[in-house]
């Protein structure tokens, strides 16, 4: 688990929110809780690509702040390990 720092500003219509130690990781919502729930959806898809690119995940940074972000709060990237993919990797060599 890796312990980034979400913002959140409330905008007309919605809500905006993005991963401030981890760029690219931005999305919107109508309301807080969507926002919230969309925010951790997009930090895992740009956290998996990076990987699967070869790239590296950007170190959190606890001490990052916007003072334009109406609410800042931790968010939790967990990724997780699967013998599904090493199986499947397995088969294709195998071919």
């Amino acid at each position: 688990m890796i312990r980034y720092k979400a913002g959140y500003k409330y905008v007309d219509g919605g809500v905006h929110a993005q991963v401030m130690d981890f760029p690219a990781a931005i999305t919107c919502g109508q309301d807080l809780s969507e926002a919230r729930r969309l925010l951790t959806v997009a930090l895992l898809d740009v956290a998996e690509t990076r990987l699967e690119l070869g790239q590296s995940l950007p170190l959190p940074n606890p001490q990052v702040s916007d003072p334009e972000m109406d609410i800042e709060e931790p968010v939790y990237l967990h990724l997780s390990v699967s013998t599904e993919m090493e199986e499947n990797l397995a088969g294709e060599i195998a071919s």
